[in-house]
């Protein structure tokens, strides 16, 4: 039975249609006119209890738009949402007991109280018996490197401390549903190395999670499943070495040779392989296709024929099959 349940799921907002300036405000105060935005346009999406499950698209497709809907802070102007079989807007307090959420913008620390202080008050909150407080605490001093600033006022942390305790906060009740959007935002490599461990050590652990994120090296990091979504539509859902298999049709051999490199004639010499010029002079790459050809029968032919004193071997990154889908260039 899916932890997470939404059909036909739809969010639109009524927005003023006005002039700018004051004199804009002025008529709109006299003739009110709106116009209706679709931000999340009839989705169907289930999440099985321990999936991990990425949720990307370009900004204004209506991620966080459906991830507020998800956990109850909006209400859908049409379907419906359930999460572990209640509705999460009218059943908001029981919902907030068995999910955990954290937005990269926004924190639940409370400013001017040492972190600890925060973390002991949403103790009292969620009800967290002591022995389970502590253990947690210590996972996660383990895990996050809590220790170093658990001292410290909020307003005093870096922006990658202020994220470590926030994932902190929104899990120190234990809950079944994690919700993270932008987690990563603005942190340096190795705190994102860091959280991207803990959450991998998050989901082995039977943690069912929903990560937005425009950085994907988060998402083929952490998750297995990956759902696309451009203005307000779903455009692909499934695992995220499907997407890869079905879209990277080609892969790309770079090759360095000893002198400058003829394109043209490599191309006439083998027609069944595309050809271009690199960054030097010297530089070529041969691009194939991978239902053709495998890579040892191009790099057979390349090393036979050409005697290159350097090569590498490339294919297109999940970013660029993502960027196509956003574009429309793919269809499932």
């Amino acid at each position: 039975m899916p932890i997470l349940e939404a059909r036909s799921l739809s969010k639109r907002f009524r927005r003023a249609d006005k002039a700018s300036g004051f004199k804009g405000a002025l008529k709109h105060l006299v003739q009110r006119k709106y116009k209706n935005f679709t931000a999340v346009d009839a989705i169907d999406l289930e999440i099985e209890p321990g999936e991990s499950v990425a949720y990307v698209g370009p900004n204004g497709a209506g991620k966080s738009t459906t991830v507020k809907l998800l956990t109850g802070i909006l209400k859908p102007t049409e379907g419906t949402v359930r999460v572990m079989g209640r509705d999460p807007h009218t059943e908001r307090i029981a919902n907030a007991h068995d999910i955990g959420v954290l937005f990269g913008q926004r924190t639940q620390l409370w400013w001017d109280l040492p972190v600890e202080e925060s973390l002991k008050l949403l103790k009292h909150m969620y009800g967290v018996p002591e022995a389970d407080y502590k253990a947690r605490i210590e996972k996660f001093d383990e895990l996050l490197g809590l220790g170093e600033f658990m001292p410290a006022l909020a307003r005093t942390l870096s922006l990658g401390q202020r994220m470590r305790a926030d994932l902190a906060c929104a899990l120190i009740h234990d809950p079944k549903m994690v919700y993270l959007d932008e987690p990563t935002i603005g942190l340096d490599i190795s705190v994102k190395d860091r959280l991207r461990a803990f959450l991998r050590q998050l989901v082995d652990d039977g943690t069912t999670l929903l990560l937005t994120s425009h950085d994907l090296a988060d998402i083929e990091e952490v998750c297995e499943r990956i759902v696309v979504i451009d203005e307000g539509r779903i455009a692909y859902d499934g695992p995220i070495e499907q997407l890869k298999a079905h879209y990277i049709t080609t892969k790309a051999v770079d090759l360095v040779l000893d002198g400058p490199a003829d394109v043209g004639s490599l191309a006439e010499k083998f027609p069944h392989y595309e050809w271009s010029a690199g960054e030097a002079a010297s530089e070529v790459v041969v691009t194939y296709e991978s239902a053709r050809f495998t890579t040892a029968e191009v790099l057979g032919d390349v090393t036979a024929h050409l005697r290159p004193r350097d090569l590498s071997l490339s294919e297109p990154s999940i970013e660029d099959v993502i960027r196509r889908l956003y574009a429309g260039e793919l269809t499932k």
